[in-house]
């Protein structure tokens, strides 16, 4: 097993790229997608079935663990690996955007954020010596900087000074995470969707240095069109030999176009929150269980998915147990999504590697098209 933490390049496809990073931990093979478990668990999932989907890695949330049940008390039962029962890489955000999304509960200086907590309304503190701190405590793989990220639409003028507060705060997150062997720390681009912004961003990191990059600041209300207008030129603004990670998108076709655009990791809360709400993602496109006319097809969601959602149960059975509110109904359809969302990557991690990105990605889109599958 190797100590270090390392990203190699296999092969690209026009901006597509695959290939694998190293951690202590084990290997994540790029493009990735990684659940969240955001307060230690991935909801409705226990971890061998998460593993057994072919998730490489998960995502954990800074600030829900850090307010419950608290970083020391993680670090003292053994850090969050062995507390969650998940001996794969995890990578923690730093809080930042959950911290930035209480407008009405926090204060923002030059300093960190204080802020009250959702939970209990207890006053909190974070800052990038502070956010490091915990995420070490936590024991997580990959480190994410604390930073700043305005919700879209926003005027130019707000997102500057954002993005430059951000790297002021990348610098500092950068001197408080130290030298840390097997870890890795990650910086964070921002800049809304200006181009200069977004350069000015990239240069200041890189003359910080990081173990890896973030696209940081899409998915937070401008629109796929807008989205993809950044991921046009932003990842090509990161250094080519280290992993490009994309928060918090998205759905399929959202993953799809940015890693046709050069992102190597993305993540977000989609799957196990459609499970638990009745939709379920299939290569036909959405599927909504708790539509009546599932109610007597005895065909599972997807015939050529292999997952054990679609090999035990129909959809009338998937229909019957959301209307009844019982527990396994956002756990077989979280399952499944998950299970279709790594199946997404391990396709395109296949066509990279064959030289026939294109080729998948019309397929992909060709299918979609075509809606569900009829009625009886």
């Amino acid at each position: 097993m190797t100590t270090a933490f390392s990203f190699a390049l296999n092969a690209t496809d026009g901006s597509a790229r695959t290939g694998v990073i190293r951690t202590p931990r084990g290997e994540i093979r790029t493009p990735a997608f990684m659940p969240v478990g955001t307060a230690a668990t991935v909801k409705a999932m226990m971890p061998e079935s998460v593993a057994a989907t072919g998730a490489d890695i998960l995502l954990g949330n800074t600030y829900h663990l850090m307010l419950r049940p608290g970083a020391e008390r993680i670090d003292r039962l053994g850090g969050l690996h062995r507390f969650m029962n998940w001996d794969k890489p995890i990578l923690t955000d730093s809080g930042g955007f959950q911290v930035m999304s209480l407008a009405d509960l926090r204060k923002l200086t030059e300093d960190g954020v204080t802020f009250r907590s959702h939970v209990d309304g207890s006053k909190h503190f974070l800052s990038p010596e502070t956010s490091m701190e915990i995420q070490r405590l936590l024991g997580s793989d990959i480190v994410m900087c604390f930073d700043e990220c305005p919700a879209l639409p926003a005027d130019e003028a707000r997102v500057a000074e954002s993005m430059r507060l951000s790297m002021r705060w990348a610098a500092r997150s950068r001197e408080a995470f130290g030298d840390r062997p097997g870890h890795a720390l990650f910086g964070i681009q921002q800049g809304g969707v200006t181009e200069a912004l977004r350069g000015e961003s990239a240069e200041a990191l890189k003359a910080i240095g990081f173990d890896g990059y973030a696209i940081g600041g899409l998915a937070v209300g401008e629109g796929q069109e807008a989205m993809f207008g950044v991921l046009d030129y932003a990842p090509a603004m990161l250094p080519e030999d280290k992993p490009r990670y994309l928060m918090g998108v998205g759905k399929p076709d959202d993953i799809v176009g940015a890693v046709k655009r050069g992102v190597d990791m993305m993540d977000c809360v989609l799957p196990s929150r459609s499970g638990r709400t009745g939709q379920a993602w299939t290569r036909r496109g959405q599927v909504n269980l708790k539509n009546a006319r599932h109610a007597d097809d005895p065909r599972p969601l997807d015939e050529d998915c292999t997952c054990p959602t679609c090999r035990n149960y129909s959809r009338a059975y998937l229909h019957h147990v959301f209307r009844a509110g019982e527990m396994i109904s956002g756990m077989l359809l979280t399952w499944h999504n998950l299970h279709y969302f790594q199946e997404i990557m391990q396709g395109m991690r296949e066509a990279i590697a064959a030289g026939r990105f294109d080729t998948w990605e019309a397929g992909f889109h060709a299918t979609r098209a075509e809606g569900d599958i009829p009625l009886l």
